[in-house]
């Protein structure tokens, strides 16, 4: 396993002023992105989440990709079938001021669920941060992250820089779903939310006195 941090990336989150005290809480989209057969996800889901809940600031909502049946052809007049599962979903990726993207590496790359999510929508995207969770074997998932990076640029979102990697996962948690040494996954968890943090209020703020128009 291998946590990519930056000691730099440490941001306090008790020096907020008193205006951002009083912000509404954020709201975080924690995206799955495997829906692979027997997929190892939900366990560093679950991990990831229980990180997040600290944050007494934010509201988490998990979009499972395994359970959104979209079809690869993409269509500007889709069928009344397809709008009701873009109902399900498209609310809330709208309604998220953040997301982090919890991916796994397929072939030195990110699964195409996920990129079929994305492709489906727009504005849902514009001006929001996202963070990124991977796993994998010897790259831990970076290389998907790292292509990643290119296609949310494209959607007009601005990412985080520190990462969460895991590299062979599978033995680094326990049969209840604990991370055996939490320590330093811990620490690159908290980097991460703390940056997304910092960039959905400063974002939000921003479109509230200014709106982004792409």
């Amino acid at each position: 396993m291998d946590i990519t941090t930056h000691e730099s990336a440490q941001i306090s989150t008790s020096s907020t002023d008193n205006s951002e005290a009083r912000a509404p809480r954020l709201r975080v989209a924690v995206i799955i992105a495997s829906n692979r057969e027997g997929r190892f996800a939900p366990v560093i889901a679950d991990w990831f989440v229980s990180r997040a809940a600290e944050h007494d600031d934010l509201d988490i909502d998990v979009i499972d990709v395994a359970g959104i049946d979209l079809p690869t052809a993409l269509s500007f007049n889709p069928s009344d079938e397809i709008k009701a599962v873009l109902t399900q979903v498209s609310p809330r990726l709208a309604a998220a001021d953040a997301f982090v993207v919890l991916t796994p590496e397929y072939n030195h790359s990110f699964p195409a669920g996920l990129k079929n999510l994305i492709d489906w929508h727009g504005s849902e995207w514009h001006a929001k941060p996202v963070g990124f969770v991977s796993y994998g074997g010897m790259s831990g998932g970076l290389r998907a992250v790292e292509q990643l990076r290119q296609v949310f640029a494209e959607m007009h979102a601005t990412t985080i820089r520190d990462t969460v990697s895991f590299h062979g996962p599978w033995s680094h948690f326990d049969e209840d779903g604990q991370h055996k040494d939490p320590s330093a996954p811990n620490t690159a968890a908290k980097a991460l939310l703390n940056q997304l943090t910092w960039w959905a209020h400063a974002l939000r703020d921003a479109k509230s006195v200014r709106p982004y128009t792409g």
